[in-house]
């Protein structure tokens, strides 16, 4: 985005003496979608259940940190043999390459442990944390297009995006991609709208959250036939991406968890009726 030199005496407090100052768009995006995101959830958290600031600060803090180990494990996992003779590589980047299903994956249990160490209502939080999780990803997903990274497959159609700077993580440069980072970002921003539309309608706690998780399973899994970034791996002879495969999990999953609550919630409510009239009478 841009860059400035740094004045003599801030040089020398900076890593390795660095004589300037370089914001990168990749970085912004994720930083803005944190804060739009954390945002959102404190207000949200407010309104609904009434919890305090600093709470809501400790779970964005948890939460932060459980994204980028789960990112980081999961970017192992699709190259271990290269990453355990190239381990060096491995930790220079560290400050990029985040698998998205390794932070949800990991972020979940954090939250869960939050939750109750906290004695907040688990499911109906996770409905908070449906949105959230969509503004902080399609903010992320715009850093991504900026970067040229998570690119998509050439293309001769009127969606082509041609990436020509060096630095960027696109390959192959000049020639059009598919770009499969605004695919996912107009996704995410179609769920995040039904979310907010569904929300009052919702039957019970923690619907939302299961819907996020099965909307965007689907929408990864068609979005994965155009991805171009072969370096994320495949399974079953190339057959699916690891993250079709993790999709077609979490979806297989969070179908079964949402009849299995829904059919609770039917439950629960039939008795409460039948207590009503067993009152009544």
């Amino acid at each position: 985005m841009f860059r400035f030199k740094l004045p003599e005496f801030l040089q020398a407090l900076l890593p390795g003496n660095a004589e300037y100052l370089t914001m990168y768009t990749y970085g912004f995006c994720i930083s803005l979608g944190i804060i739009a995101a954390y945002l959102y959830a404190w207000r949200q958290a407010k309104k609904e259940l009434n919890v305090p600031q600093e709470v809501m600060t400790r779970l964005l803090i948890i939460l932060v940190i459980a994204a980028v180990v789960g990112g980081k494990v999961f970017t192992f996992l699709e190259r271990p043999s290269f990453y355990f003779s190239h381990f060096d590589v491995f930790l220079r980047g560290f400050k990029s390459g985040f698998v998205f299903y390794g932070s949800l994956l990991f972020a979940i249990p954090a939250m869960i442990w939050f939750f109750r160490s906290q004695q907040l209502p688990v499911l109906q939080m996770f409905d908070i944390m449906a949105i959230t999780a969509t503004i902080v990803h399609a903010f992320g997903r715009m850093g991504c297009f900026f970067a040229g990274c998570c690119h998509g497959v050439p293309t001769h159609s009127v969606f082509g995006v041609v990436f020509s700077d060096p630095y960027c993580a696109a390959d192959p440069k000049n020639v059009p991609l598919h770009p499969t980072q605004l695919y996912e970002v107009f996704l995410l921003v179609l769920i995040m709208s039904f979310l907010l539309f569904y929300k009052k309608r919702k039957r019970f706690h923690g619907e939302l959250f299961l819907i996020y998780l099965i909307l965007y399973a689907i929408g990864r899994g068609i979005i994965e036939f155009y991805r171009g970034d072969e370096s994320r791996g495949y399974l079953f002879n190339h057959l699916l991406s690891h993250s079709q495969f993790i999709a077609l999990i979490v979806l297989v999953v969070t179908v079964v968890l949402y009849f299995i609550l829904l059919k609770a919630d039917k439950k629960r409510k039939s008795t409460i009726v039948k207590n009503q009239g067993q009152s009544s009478e």
